[in-house]
């Protein structure tokens, strides 16, 4: 082999591997979250707490030791039904199957209203907290997570000067198909 030959196949090579090993390193994913836990509604130094499903949607890009994530959600309370658009950042454990996780998000709670009432949720802005486990599936395109997660949204709505904060806490089964 000549020299330039050498250098075609080298740069073939490389560009290849480059290609292939690309999304190794940076995964776009799509996928859907539910979960099951409560909901407590601080209001006027008085707590109720109720039973509280999440469905979700999520979208996001997973980079060796952080992954960033926007996500819908519908938050239903047994009291009360609001949606959540939120913006989420995970730090990862290293790890090869099973990845240890914790983050934090930040989002607007919309659309929401009071059930059996006409009484509205105002939009507002909501906190929440995460820590997790990835299972990662050899060989197939999806990452399940198993997730505890915590939400804090202040003044959600008014009655005669009572504006009640709410943390909605839950686990959740998070299913990622990575493209």
């Amino acid at each position: 082999m000549n020299f330039k030959t050498v250098g075609v196949l080298a740069t073939v090579m490389a560009t290849a591997t480059g290609v292939a090993n690309a999304n190794i390193l940076f995964d776009l994913y799509a996928g859907g979250t539910i979960g099951g836990g409560a909901a407590t509604i601080y209001a006027d130094g008085q707590t109720k707490t109720n039973r509280a499903q999440a469905y979700g949607a999520i979208i996001g890009y997973d980079i060796p030791m952080l992954r960033i994530e926007g996500e819908y959600n519908y938050l239903h309370h047994q009291k009360m039904n609001m949606n959540l658009a939120a913006l989420n950042a995970y730090l990862k454990m290293p790890s090869a199957l099973i990845q240890p996780y914790f983050g934090a998000g930040i989002g607007m709670i919309f659309n929401g209203k009071i059930n059996d009432t006409d009484i509205k949720i105002e939009d507002k802005i909501a906190y929440q907290a995460m820590l997790g486990t990835t299972f990662n599936i050899p060989a197939l395109p999806f990452k399940i997570d198993a997730e505890a997660r915590a939400l804090y949204a202040p003044h959600i709505y008014a009655i005669d000067d009572v504006k009640p904060d709410v943390l909605h806490y839950d686990a959740r089964i998070k299913i990622r198909y990575v493209f």
